[in-house]
This record gives structure tokens, sequence and C-alpha cells, in this order.
């Protein structure tokens, strides 16, 4: 029995080392070179355009191969959706530009370099699916749209040069709705389409990080104040759209809405790993209480709105 135990002992003391160790290696893998890694850099920018090429194809694949090109075209879709979809370009222009400064600043280079090269990623992915559009018969390019890209990206830019930090971040949350049911075709007809196609569903936030603004004070450093929009009763991207389907008549309405959201990257850890983590889930709105205020119904509260 005492052999017994000196053999479980001597385990758990050598997978508690063995535990240790591999944390250690890989927090030492996600820490930020203090300068120049070559090695790393190399790594990030051919990460970047295998990762970039092979969604650029399969976007081609999936989305455009079925519809026959044409000249390159411009139209104005700024009407539709009541702007939710000119949101989500904001949205992904500048969190696609933040995860490339940010993978250039994990290898060192300068802050130029992550600030030009990085964070234009956004920006430079989503103009080449803008081409796309304009190149297709049953879509074409739109100036909203580039704009939209191009203040994503101004978004994350101008907060490093003015304040060094990012203090305003644009997030993301989601519910289901009834409408996709009435046009999955769509609107998604599965969850995960959903979440990329029911605008009604979707709510787009900017987090505001209230500590930044008043240092020294003793608001918690993660507590954040979020300010929403979103929308409701939308079948068609605009009125004119013809919707053949059995549907409920529905009024689509703007939603504007107020709560508290938390910055994960300002909760401190000495861990790079969790630090990583914290950051790519900063991205999504935690569910809160919130306020929504709507035109066409005034003010109501949620007691935990996603």
């Amino acid at each position: 029995m005492k052999f017994k135990k000196r053999q479980v002992l001597s385990l758990l003391l050598f997978v508690g080392f063995q535990i240790a160790f591999s944390q250690n290696r890989l927090d030492n893998f996600f820490k930020p070179s203090d300068s120049l890694n070559t090695d790393r850099k190399n790594t990030v920018l051919i990460s970047e355009t295998v990762l970039a090429s092979g969604a650029l194809i399969g976007l081609n694949q999936l989305w455009y191969a079925d519809y026959a090109q044409s000249d390159f075209h411009f139209i104005n879709d700024d009407s539709e959706w009541l702007q939710m979809d000119k949101a989500g370009h904001v949205f992904s222009s500048y969190h696609l530009g933040r995860a490339g400064a940010e993978m250039l600043q994990w290898s060192g280079v300068s802050k130029k370099e992550q600030l030009v090269y990085g964070a234009g990623l956004g920006f430079a992915f989503l103009t080449v699916v803008e081409a796309f559009d304009g190149f297709s018969s049953q879509w074409g390019a739109s100036a909203g749209d580039m704009a939209a890209n191009a203040s994503g990206t101004a978004l994350y830019v101008s907060q490093e040069l003015i304040w060094k930090e990012q203090r305003l971040i644009p997030k993301f949350s989601f519910h289901a709705t009834q409408y996709a049911t009435y046009r999955p075709e769509v609107l998604g007809s599965t969850l995960a389409e959903q979440i990329l196609k029911d605008y009604n569903g979707q709510t787009y936030w900017l987090s505001v990080n209230l500590y930044s603004f008043s240092k020294g004070s003793k608001i918690p450093k993660w507590l954040n104040l979020a300010v929403g929009y979103g929308a409701d009763g939308m079948l068609a991207g605009n009125d004119a759209n013809d919707i053949s389907v059995l549907a409920p008549k529905t009024e689509k309405r703007r939603q504007f809405y107020l709560s508290f959201d938390l910055d994960l990257t300002k909760i401190q850890t000495k861990s790079h790993f969790l630090k990583t983590i914290f950051s790519i889930f900063n991205t999504v709105k935690i569910p809160a209480p919130s306020i929504e205020y709507s035109p066409n119904e005034g003010f109501k509260g949620h007691f935990l709105y996603f």
C-alpha cells in the first residue's frame, strides 16, 4: 500500500511538472517578441496569404460561381436592410485589421508596420470581395460598402495614433428570429447561416471603455458602456424586392440599445495565452441587461439581451 501511494504521488508530480512545462512553453509561444523576429514575421505573412487566398477561392466557388459574370459595375444599396449590412462592414474591417496588427505585433515589427500592413488587412481583403461583387451580374460593387470598410480600418488606426489603445470597440451579438423561417434562402436555413445573413437578429455595438476616459478613478478597468444598433421586420433588402413567399406583413423598424459590457483585454493576467483568448472573444458583446428604444414602440427593457 505504501509503495502504491508513492507511485501515485510520483505520477501526480510528474503530470504536474509536464502540465506546468507545457503551459510555460505555450505561454512563451504567445508572448509578443520584444524585437523583430524574422521567422515569426514570415510565418504571419505566409499564413495570412494562404488563409486569405483560400477564403477568397472558397467564397468565389460557394457564392459567385453559380451566377454569370458581367462588366465591372457599381450599385447603390445604401437604403437596403436599414444599413445593417454597412454596420457589419465596419465591424469586419475593424477586427480583421486589429487581428492583422496584433499578429505583426507578435512578430516584433514596428508600430508603423503594424498600422500600415496589419491594420490594412481588413480593408484590403474586403476590397477584393467588393471587386467580386462588381464583376457579378447578381450584385455589384458598393461605394457605401467601401466607405464602411474604410471607416472600420480608420477606427482602429486613429485610436492607436491618438490614444495608443483601443477605447472604442465594435462588437456583435445575435439572437434567432422568426423571419428566417419565411425566407431561409435569403436569411439562412441553419443557425450558422442565420448568424451571417439574418440582419433581424444581429446587433452591432460600440463598446466604450469607461476607465480609459477617466484614468485614476475607481471605475473597474474592464467595465464598458455599449451603444447598440439593430433592426427588425426585414424580409428583403428594400420594399421594392419581390417576396414570393407566404409571410406575415411586417413593419421595418430601427432599434437602439444601451447596455453594460466587458473589455476582456483589460482583465489583468500574466498569461499571454489567456490574453490571446480574451482578444479573440472581445469581438462579442456579453449578454447583459439592456434598454431598447425604437421610434415605433418607444422604450423597453431586457433583463438579458443577446
